[in-house]
């Protein structure tokens, strides 16, 4: 077959939530982008599914209304141990439940609309060539593309990990997630995280009365039980909480999404000059409920510093890489930090019966534990 070559100015590799949102960021800029996505919408995605309200004055300055989404307005957090002790706070910001399938393909369609160059296909391959200050990027469909800026918003693993021989990718991971949509009663207000043996679950309402419930296990955990239904049988049903949302609801799914090998650890923000947003970038612990905020401030974050670059006469990639690098540690390296350190208390049964003792004593360092995981309302680029 005949190599097709062409010629881009920014090219983003992953259409999910940061991708997006970086390629109609650039659009609205006057700045013309390629965006590469190797999977057809609308599509479900393992996530939360609940939206932080930080990052709404942004999305409304990229002309984009959610309120035609239908989305529900969730004001209450409620946390609970694998014993069934609960503790509630309201939401200091707080935030929306959408379904990646309703966001997502919106989007998308919100960046074809206004001329995003739309490319379905698998990056193969991504090569920087130091002596052109170009990348050349080769996809599975015999195309390569020569480009200015490359972007990484492909998610949480993927092959081009490996080929970027990213540090991360080298080491297992035992984490796994599962997701599905139910039908049943659950208030619309409410985003809640109940603890069971091995992990956590997220559980709140989406569009159309659906309940998106979406945990976290260890797979070393789950791996006892010869399935997800006897899983959650013997373990998660331990949470009295758990049980009862599980008993009340009935699912949408024929079978719930799952995806392994999810990597908490650390991510190059940069890594062989393609700038790295959402989770290709950093992972936050799901429980900290914030991860599809981060990804959308990401892509702001590293649409601002490129214009910014490119409005110069001459590319310093240098400069770039080190603004976007300090952008991203001041407003997310302490978030991530605080949600690890969460994380490793509540993986630990004896220490989860101290902290909550202490949350039940003092309920105000619940409120400020979720400020330590969640940033304030994104100023507008102008």
């Amino acid at each position: 077959m005949i190599m097709i070559e062409s010629k881009v100015e920014v090219l983003i590799i992953g259409a999910g939530l940061s991708g997006l949102t970086a390629a109609l960021h650039f659009l609205k800029s006057g700045i013309p982008v390629t965006l590469v996505e190797k999977l057809s919408y609308p599509h479900h995605k393992v996530c939360g599914e609940y939206l932080s309200n930080e990052v709404l004055p942004y999305l409304e300055w990229l002309d984009l209304d959610l309120s035609s989404l239908a989305p529900v307005a969730i004001q209450q957090f409620n946390f609970s141990t694998q014993e069934g002790e609960l503790l509630e706070s309201p939401l200091p910001l707080g935030g929306i439940g959408i379904s990646r399938y309703s966001l997502d393909h919106y989007l998308f369609q919100q960046a074809q609309a206004r001329g995003c160059q739309m490319i379905h296909d698998t990056v193969l391959d991504i090569n920087f060539q130091e002596e052109l200050n170009l990348f050349s990027v080769k996809l599975a469909g015999q195309q390569m593309i020569t480009a200015k800026i490359v972007i990484g918003a492909y998610g949480k693993r993927d092959a081009l990990d490996q080929k970027l021989s990213r540090n991360f990718i080298q080491k297992k991971s035992p984490w796994l997630a599962i997701k599905a949509h139910y039908e049943g009663e659950l208030p619309d207000h409410l985003v809640a995280i109940h603890n069971f043996e091995g992990g956590y679950c997220g559980v709140s309402k989406v569009e159309n009365n659906r309940i998106n419930i979406c945990y976290l296990v260890d797979y070393t955990s789950f791996k006892k039980y010869k399935s997800i239904p006897e899983h959650r049988l013997q373990v998660l049903y331990k949470n009295p909480h758990l049980r009862k949302i599980f008993d009340r609801v009935r699912p949408v799914f024929d079978q719930p999404i799952t995806i392994g090998q999810i990597s908490f650890e650390k991510k190059s923000i940069v890594e062989n000059h393609i700038l790295m947003i959402g989770d290709t970038a950093g992972l936050i612990h799901p429980f900290c409920g914030n991860g599809m905020a981060m990804a959308i401030h990401s892509a702001k974050l590293c649409a601002t510093s490129v214009i910014d670059s490119l409005k110069k006469e001459k590319l310093s990639r240098g400069s770039l890489e080190r603004q976007y690098r300090r952008l991203w540690n001041q407003h997310f390296l302490s978030r991530i930090t605080a949600g690890k350190i969460m994380s490793g208390i509540l993986r630990k049964k004896q220490l989860t019966s101290k902290f909550m003792r202490i949350l039940i004593k003092y309920p105000f360092l619940l409120s400020m534990m979720i400020k330590q995981t969640h940033g304030k309302p994104i100023m507008n680029p102008e």
